[in-house]
């Protein structure tokens, strides 16, 4: 990887932007083979009691061996396994956070988060309230959460965002990763290919409206677009070192995140969409979507709306007086450079078939009507200033 962890923690107070960052409160991270043992040997040093939070299919792609491990060493452990809905989907909601709380005795020092993206959100979520650590064990290269400090759960049927803290530790086995089933791997690509939009937004966002940016930060997150895209022919040929950069970029996404305190540098509209389509198809009981496939999909739609309307959406706002986008008035040679700088859908869609993972929303099952009914609700979802809310604000939807 062109970046080093010791690297990314000297930008928390030294970036070339000349302003602070958050911490990273990450203490360890490895990628590679025998990772699993490492952690195995890291938490003996730190805990004598933990709780492994997994489902039956991590549980059997690396909880069973970590758990051997940590017996060896003498480390005390309960398993929790958190159960999949009535759908057969594990689920980041209030049942299965009140799962793992019941799972843990007083007496318990860290969660064990062994598995992708959903089981990372629960166990990140019930540890800040008990207010012990986590460490992150994953087992699939599926999203670029695994570092944040944003837990996305269900609430009451609504997708919400909770700051809560990130993992003291992240270990990722290349050995467990490289035997992930190829649709986790399609939605770590997808989750990447996301930032194609994210990013923008992010730059719009500071340009209209004065959101914090960072170019530098933006810059990283571009760098982990850039891998993933690299590395397309050897995911889809299943080669190991491709797998390793998929995760080294994800994680490299996350750390972003970290350090810039929020999800701007990786969570656009194209977000937005896909939890607005996860909400859905919770209402209406159907088996979910991972989520870096729905974001794929909604990024192609968005690149194809971004670069197709949002200059005379733009344009439109400024002759109406419509805050805060009025404040582009003079300022549209920048707004055409943003633009400019989202990948046309086509060319969304044409990495994702490379791979062979879904490429359109009718793939995954989303009809037409939920498209045109997510595009003029989701940006609500989160206050920010993003051209799909620009687009909603000008009726150009």
């Amino acid at each position: 990887m062109r970046w080093s962890f010791e690297e990314l923690k000297r930008l928390e107070t030294d970036c070339p932007c000349g302003e602070p960052h958050h911490a990273i409160p990450v203490e360890r991270l490895e990628v590679g083979q025998g990772a699993l043992d490492e952690a195995a040997t890291w938490i003996k040093a730190r805990f004598g009691r933990v709780v492994l939070v997994m489902d039956e299919h991590t549980r059997l792609a690396a909880g069973d061996a970590l758990a051997q491990r940590l017996t060896d060493l003498g480390v005390v452990w309960t398993a929790c396994i958190v159960e999949p809905n009535g759908q057969g989907d594990v689920v980041a909601d209030e049942v299965s956070i009140v799962q793992v709380l019941i799972a843990c005795g007083p007496d318990v020092e860290a969660l064990i988060a062994v598995g992708s993206g959903t089981l990372h959100d629960i166990a990140r979520f019930a540890s800040a309230k008990m207010r012990i650590p986590f460490v992150s064990v994953p087992t699939a290269p599926s999203v670029d959460g695994f570092t944040s400090a944003g837990a996305p759960l269900i609430v009451r049927g609504v997708k919400t965002t909770y700051q809560t803290h990130a993992p003291v530790a992240v270990f990722a086995d290349t050995a467990v990763l490289e035997r992930a089933p190829k649709e986790l791997v399609w939605a770590g690509f997808g989750d990447v290919i996301g930032k194609s939009t994210s990013l923008a937004d992010w730059a719009f966002g500071a340009l209209a409206a004065g959101e914090p940016y960072c170019s530098h930060l933006a810059s990283l997150t571009r760098e982990a677009l850039e891998t993933a895209v690299a590395e397309v022919r050897g995911l889809a040929e299943g080669r190991p070192d491709a797998i390793r950069h998929l995760m080294e970029a994800l994680l490299l996404s996350g750390l972003v995140m970290l350090l810039f305190g929020q999800s701007h540098p990786a969570s656009g509209g194209e977000h937005h969409l896909s939890h607005d389509w996860e909400m859905e198809f919770l209402r209406s009981g159907r088996r979910q979507i991972l989520h870096g496939l729905k974001v794929a999909v909604a990024c192609g739609v968005l690149a194809d709306l971004y670069r197709s309307r949002v200059e005379e959406a733009v344009a439109a706002a400024v002759e109406a007086g419509l805050a805060p986008w009025a404040s582009l008035a003079g300022r549209e040679h920048e707004v055409r450079a943003i633009v400019a700088s989202v990948p046309p859908g086509d060319r969304v869609r044409a990495l994702m078939r490379q791979l062979g993972a879904p490429a359109e929303p009718g793939d995954l099952g989303i009809e037409r009507s939920l498209v045109s009914s997510s595009l003029k609700r989701a940006h609500k979802l989160r206050n920010r200033y993003t051209m799909l809310r620009l687009l909603n604000d000008t009726n150009a939807i």
